[in-house]
């Protein structure tokens, strides 16, 4: 079982950054990874632009450190809806949330790189309001990440401020039931539309530079 995250120095970040890409669905491993050491990924630092709200949607693609574009054909288009219960019991439907931006985050309890991505969705949490930002995460179900497994962990990890969805990947409509590569995330603008999907770590400077970056 994964424990607690944990901060730990500021270098560390960097190392587990260029060591864990993403994590390729099709390679889980066959059974949850062996239990960690109790260091952890490093508290989220913002590394940014002076004037990161100047910057175009390709500048901040460009200036991507470890994550890439994806999905780049759904860029513009209405988010496809849905409505999900989240592990507190609270329903979600995705089109309520226009009026403000949306950032879903697919990830997995066996993907390290999740992990730590973690850490910088949760600072962000604390810095943006949400009646500005929603946040949701959503884990498919598999027999490597059962419902259980999801729960267990979000259990351990009390400091996860944003909901959380553990689903078959059947009951969500395209592009996001063929997600192949996690960590995967999606933001969505206050008029509904797609304006990117990445794949791998996202750190909290970057993913506000995301959400200020002008489009299209």
């Amino acid at each position: 079982m994964i424990k607690k995250l944990l901060y730990s120095s500021l270098p560390f970040i960097f190392v587990v950054v260029f060591i864990l890409p993403g994590c390729k669905k099709d390679k889980q491993p066959q059974s949850p990874p062996p239990t960690e050491e109790k260091t952890q990924p490093a508290k989220p630092t913002e590394p940014a632009p002076a004037n990161p709200s100047t910057l175009t949607m390709n500048e901040v693609i460009e200036t991507a450190r470890i994550w890439e574009p994806a999905y780049q054909n759904w860029v513009g288009k209405t988010a496809p809806d849905f409505t999900l219960t989240a592990l507190d019991g609270t329903l979600h439907k995705l089109s309520d949330y226009r009026g403000r931006d949306v950032m879903i985050v697919f990830w997995a309890t066996w993907c390290r790189p999740c992990i730590v991505e973690i850490p910088h969705i949760i600072a962000l949490r604390k810095i943006i309001n949400k009646d500005k930002l929603a946040i949701l995460a959503v884990s498919f179900l598999t027999e490597n990440n059962t419902l259980k497994m999801v729960k267990e962990f979000v259990a351990e990890n009390k400091g996860i401020n944003y909901p959380v969805f553990a689903v078959d990947s059947a009951v969500v409509p395209q592009p996001y039931n063929t997600i192949d590569s996690i960590p995967c995330s999606f933001f969505v603008d206050p008029q509904g539309k797609i304006k990117l999907a990445t794949v791998n770590i996202l750190q909290l400077g970057e993913i506000k530079r995301i959400l200020q970056a002008q489009w299209p």
